[in-house]
Order: C-alpha cells, then structure tokens, then sequence
C-alpha cells in the first residue's frame, strides 16, 4: 500500500494518499487511477470474528509447530498427545480402495452411502440396537457429527450441561454453534468418577438444552454405569433436554460390566443423539466417517438441511469404511487385547513415577495423569522446545485445555496409549528424565 502523509495545520488529522491500486509492477492503467485521501482514523486494521477469538487452540495439537522444531534439530519426539493409534487399518478397508474400479469419484448422497448405512445398522444390531439405515447419517468424521447436533438441536444462547474433564474440541463446537458448555466437574482423586447427578441438577437453567457424554470418556477412560446414565436419563426427561452421547470407543472397555449405549433406553427415543465413528475402531482416522444417529425425525431433517449445505461425506472414505465392517472379529480381539497390555503397562509405569498420579482408565486409550509441576501447559512447551535426553523428547496434551475453567488441570496432562510397549517405556523413560531436569518441578503431595 503506497501511503503519502500530506501537511497539515496544527491540530488536524493528518490525511494519507492510498493508491487503489498496489503492485511493483504497474500497468499504464493502473498508474494513472486517481488517488483518494483519508483522514488517519479512516485507515484502521480490519477486525476479525468474536467468534474466532473465543475459539479455543487445541491442546492436543497447539504444540505441533513446536514438536516439528524439534525433530528439525535432529531431535527424536515421542508423541503422546493424539490418538493416532499405531494398529494397521483392517486389510479389508485397504483392499476395497484396490479393488475400486470406479470411472468417476461422484458426489454420495448427503446422508452417504446407502450401503454403508445398511452395514453400519447390521453392526449396530450385534449390540443388541434397533437402528434402521434411515436413522443414520453418515458425516464427514464424528467431529461433524458433534458439530451437526448442535447446529440442529440448539440455538445461540442455550446451554449444554458437560462432565468435564472432557475432549476438548466440544468446546470448540459449542461456540461454533453459538452455545455454551456448561461443565460438571470430575476429579483425579476421585479417579474421574461421574459427579452426583444433584450437582447436574443445580447447573439446569432455562436456557438449558442438553446434556453431553462420552462413553467411554475421552480423556479420562471412565466408563458409566447402568445406575449413572438411568439417573441422567430420569434427568433428561424432567427437564426435557437432549442427551448427546459420544460413544466412538465402545470397543474398548475393560471392565466386566457390559458397555450400555444410550440408544438401548426406550424412554429416551426422541431425546438421545449418538455420535459414533470408524476412526478408532478399525484405525482409519484418516478416511474422516463418522455417524449420527437419532430415532427423532425432526432432528434428522434438521440434520440433513447441514448435511446438504456442504454437499456430501467423503466418497473414498466411506468404501473404506463400509469394507472395514466386515473386519473379523479375530482383528478386534487382537486389538482389544493390545490396548489392555498397553494401558497396564503405561498406568503401572506412571505411579512409579515420583509424584505422578494417574487413575487406572476402565476404557477408550487415553488417561489423564497429575504430574509434580505447577503448569503442564508450560512444561510440555519446554519439554519440545528446551529438553532432550538421549536425543529425544515427547509431545503430551497439557489438560487444562480439556476443562471449561483455565484454573483446571494446570498439573495435568492426556496420555494416548496408542503405541507399542517398547514405545510407551522410552517415552515414559524421557519422560522421568525431563522432570527430574524441569525448573520448575513441583514434587508436592501425590495423589492416593
């Protein structure tokens, strides 16, 4: 932009010449469009949305610039901080994009692939769930999913109760959608528990318009109860809210208790929304599917009216998915078993840690863990921009941003356990070191 202050009597704005036109290399048109003068008020930065501000960064992934820093300067980076799980994607979903012998890459319909929604209703019968393929939407991940469900079931202004700790990006839709996450909150002393549901009940107000879950959580790996989701459902109905619930991890539960699915509750047909997900379960986060499933028409037809605003979900994507259905249950048992050996592993290696604290996770891959610092957020910086040992750091998920109020979690961090053994002990190895090394290490009190 070509400025020119112009003199001007004391006391008055001074006026700047702005050319219309700004490039090096002028055409003889250009150079000879008038220039228009300002006053230097009128020359001001433009503004950015509110929206945008409020958005919150990741915390699973605000540190990645500084983590390829790091492997720049020939540093090896452990990472722990996003469930990529390191588990091959079921044979069955590659050999499908192989075999494909389509001329054109089309659209899909809005709501995918009719045939994907047949087999995602055969797998979710094997749960013991009445769901028809027209009650499903295939979205591009489970992230839209989550997105999708509050753009069609709330207004800006409402409010969705949350038990937090929670996965962190729900934040991030609520304020995309103009609503407000409202949060219940768990503790690691009391190993991430649900709070009473009397403390839900003081949080209802009238602009309360649901309640969200994660079953099993993300970060936390708490698993609900029968006893848990009959009084949130007992709550839904008296106030008559939605219950979102996030069920993208059901395969992975370790405890005896069978995994209870908010979509097996009669009384709560027009009030549930599921959101599910291939991502985790046959290791494709890339193919981005996701599903959201609901008994209640109004809210599918609201659903679509999103679904056909950005055209369609990934067409490769879904083969992919659709041929990963029929993966074997031999390959899900492999895989279940690979998480439980890696979640013992990690939770026994952490709490032999001075002053680390980590609950035993009943579900999911992730765990959250107190570490013997004063502000994670700052210790996970300096772990990738200042620390190595042996020519290695790691990369974890300061929890802080997994919590509605920035006071939370300072001292936590997420843990994926979504690599190998030998993996997860060099990086718990690296990890000791570091907080033996950090400044501003803390040993404080652990926790029991």
């Amino acid at each position: 932009m070509n400025v020119r202050k112009e003199g001007l009597p004391t006391g008055k704005a001074p006026l700047f010449h702005i050319s219309s036109i700004v490039s090096t290399h002028r055409t003889r048109r250009s150079a000879s469009l008038p220039l228009t003068t300002y006053s230097i008020e009128q020359v001001k930065m433009i503004q950015v949305s509110k929206r945008g501000l409020e958005m919150p960064a990741s915390p699973i992934r605000k540190l990645a610039g500084a983590a390829r820093e790091a492997e720049k300067r020939g540093v090896r980076v452990y990472r722990l901080n996003i469930g990529q799980p390191d588990v091959p994607t079921p044979p069955q979903g590659i050999e499908a994009v192989r075999r494909m012998d389509r001329k054109v890459l089309e659209y899909s319909p809005s709501e995918g692939l009719e045939s994907l929604r047949c087999k995602l209703s055969q797998y979710y019968s094997g749960y013991g769930l009445d769901i028809s393929p027209e009650e499903i939407i295939v979205t591009s991940g489970g992230s839209e999913a989550v997105l999708f469900a509050f753009m069609s079931c709330l207004d800006p202004g409402d409010e969705i109760i949350v038990p937090e700790p929670a996965y962190a990006n729900y934040m991030a839709f609520a304020i995309s959608a103009g609503a407000k996450i409202v949060p219940v909150t768990s503790t690691i002393e009391q190993g991430f528990a649900l709070p009473p549901i009397e403390e839900f009940e003081k949080l209802i107000t009238p602009r309360t318009r649901g309640i969200l879950i994660c079953n099993p959580n993300n970060p936390t790996g708490y698993i609900y109860t029968r006893d848990e989701l009959e009084a949130i459902a007992d709550l839904v109905l008296r106030h008559n809210l939605f219950l979102f619930s996030d069920e993208v991890y059901r395969e992975f539960c370790y405890s005896d208790q069978p995994f209870i699915s908010v979509m097996s509750m009669e009384k709560l047909r027009e009030h549930a929304v599921l959101i599910d997900s291939v991502s985790k379960r046959y290791n494709e986060c890339g193919i981005r599917i996701g599903a959201l499933v609901s008994h209640n028409a109004e809210v599918r037809a609201n659903v679509m009216k999103f679904c056909q605003a950005r055209l369609s979900p990934p067409l490769l994507g879904q083969i992919v998915a659709e041929a990963s259905v029929d993966t074997p249950q031999a390959y899900m048992r492999m895989v279940y078993d690979e998480y439980l050996k890696r979640r013992n592993f990690l939770i026994e290696r952490i709490n032999r840690i001075e002053g680390c604290y980590t609950p035993m996770p009943m579900g999911a891959f992730y765990t959250v863990a107190a570490l013997p610092v004063e502000d994670a957020d700052e210790f996970c910086r300096w772990c990738l921009e200042e620390f190595s040992h042996d020519g290695a750091t790691l990369f974890m998920a300061p929890a802080s941003g997994f919590y509605s109020d920035p006071g939370l979690g300072r001292n936590q961090v997420r843990i994926a356990y979504v690599h190998k053994v030998e993996y997860l002990a060099e990086a718990l190895d690296v990890l000791e070191a570091a907080l033996q090394a950090y400044p501003g290490r803390n040993p404080g009190r652990k926790v029991e």
